[in-house]
């Protein structure tokens, strides 16, 4: 399982500090963290959780973290106001559903016209995708909805109360809403449209300075995604602390076991540490996208953000 690079040595580690978002995207994060290969690969690493990529990227930006799996289009907004950012390697590939509630007599994307969708913040990449990709091929924009900008746990809790007609979610949270809300999916993006959601990204000065160590940890991510991949149970015994507190989840049919639940989840995630031609492709149409739309503030280079080379050793 392990991966051709040995791990980093040093008598005393430097801290690697490594950003993500509790979502399932980030799901080779957390194996990596609980199944002990960061440690194996040599490395001393401190997790931080962040409510958003958007917040998250600022970590990066900052230096206060060394690397973090998020969103790309985090990484193009900030290189096109001038940051030194790196794309260097993958994660997972969007997963995002359209829930709804069953009922609102909601039986496609065209019928949320008029309708509340609970959604991720402005200018997150499920946000972009959403607008861009989503609506426009069900003829609708934003303007046509009523949009509720929340997070996960509370676009949740929204469909169980009736506080809104849908909700565009990821994993676990689609889960969870379809065991505890009377919902049902009408519509899941990897189907239509698949792309790259989550990559990892560092600065180009981290990057440039201290490579070893975070090949070391992408290594490590790359032997989580195969626990993933291989064992999606074993995965979910080691993650499902990190989205449900206790062993089970409570549901109107009574309580669901954790691990289960997240173990599903687990399987509806296509996880991959590399970036392939297609994955490549899309995220250049997102950039174009995002350049049409008014939503980068200057030039940005994919080809100097994007930087394969650990990815291309192992091919």
């Amino acid at each position: 399982m392990l991966g051709i690079v040995g791990p980093v040595t040093a008598e005393t580690p430097e801290r690697t500090v490594i950003g993500y978002v509790n979502v399932m995207d980030d799901a080779p994060v957390h194996v990596a963290y609980e199944a002990g290969l960061y440690a194996q690969y040599g490395l001393d690493v401190e997790l931080v959780r962040f409510s958003s990529g958007t917040d998250l990227i600022k970590g990066i930006v900052t230096g206060s973290l060394d690397v973090g799996v998020l969103g790309f289009t985090n990484a193009l907004s900030w290189a096109s106001r001038g940051a030194d950012l790196k794309i260097i390697g993958g994660a997972q590939r969007g997963y995002h559903s359209i829930l709804v509630r069953k009922d609102r007599g909601i039986t496609g994307v065209s019928g949320l016209r008029g309708r509340s969708l609970a959604s991720q913040k402005q200018g997150s990449t499920a946000d972009v995708v959403l607008s861009n990709v989503v609506l426009p091929d069900a003829d609708l924009t934003k303007r046509d909805l009523t949009m509720r900008y929340v997070s996960p746990a509370v676009a949740v809790q929204s469909l169980v109360a009736g506080g809104v007609d849908a909700a565009f979610l990821f994993e676990p949270y689609a889960r969870i809403a379809q065991y505890t809300a009377p919902v049902e999916e009408i519509y899941e993006i990897g189907d239509h449209w698949p792309f790259p959601c989550m990559v990892v990204i560092t600065s180009g000065e981290t990057w440039r300075q201290d490579r070893s160590r975070l090949e070391a940890v992408l290594e490590a991510q790359k032997d989580a995604i195969e626990i993933l991949t291989d064992n999606p149970q074993q995965a979910a015994r080691l993650i499902s602390h990190y989205f449900i507190q206790g062993d089970t989840l409570d549901t109107p049919q009574g309580p669901i076991p954790a691990v289960q639940v997240i173990e599903e989840a687990v399987r509806a995630n296509t996880f991959n540490w590399q970036l392939t031609a297609q994955d490549i492709d899309r995220i250049y149409q997102v950039e174009g996208i995002m350049r049409r739309e008014n939503l980068l503030s200057g030039a940005v280079n994919l080809d100097e953000i994007l930087d394969l080379s650990w990815q291309q050793a192992r091919e």
